[in-house]
């Protein structure tokens, strides 16, 4: 495996997408947070952290589970863990926060996902990607609002952005089909 960024550049990279994120957004009150299951997730609470240090604001974060509104990998042995949401979303700029975009069905599902909580949770305003990284190849008409890197890749390349949160080590790799 190929080591794209380390956790230096990884971390440099979560701060400018903190800062583009208060560039873009004029009222940060009306701003939260949501990551998408898994990785999703501890990025939101990097960027979290670093809207924290950064502007001095705590964005509201909450996560969400798109198991149940996938196309393309839902299976009887697929766990689900559900959302967690526990603030209104009506009126907000909802920044749903990923780690790789590529084929665009996770967004679809996120996106679903959010419509189908938008009874209980209120009517977001806006909806804002986040991705650390875009590897290109969509199947569907997506495209990021705020993306870390963009590192284009053939089919048999995959890009992995691990975090200490949730895999024990830090970076972005890219990997081919006939690696191990």
């Amino acid at each position: 495996m190929k080591e794209i960024l380390n956790s230096v550049a990884l971390e440099k990279v979560l701060k400018r997408l903190s800062h583009e994120i208060a560039e873009r957004n004029e009222n940060l009150d009306d701003v939260v947070l949501l990551g998408i299951r898994t990785r999703g997730v501890a990025v939101a609470k990097r960027i979290q952290k670093c809207m924290q240090d950064s502007e001095g604001i705590t964005l509201p974060l909450g996560i969400l589970d798109v198991t149940l509104y996938r196309d393309d990998i839902l299976t009887c042995e697929t766990e689900l863990i559900g959302s967690e949401i526990n603030f209104s979303l009506e009126g907000k700029t909802v920044i749903l926060c990923d780690d790789v975009l590529y084929t665009g069905r996770t967004v679809r599902a996120a996106i679903s996902a959010l419509f189908a909580h938008g009874s209980k949770m209120g009517r977001a305003a806006k909806i804002q990607l986040l991705e650390v990284v875009d590897r290109g190849h969509r199947e569907l008409p997506f495209r990021a609002d705020f993306i870390g890197k963009n590192i284009p890749t053939s089919s048999q390349e995959k890009v992995f952005v691990r975090l200490q949160e949730t895999d024990g080590v830090e970076g972005v790799f890219l990997r081919t089909e006939n690696e191990r």
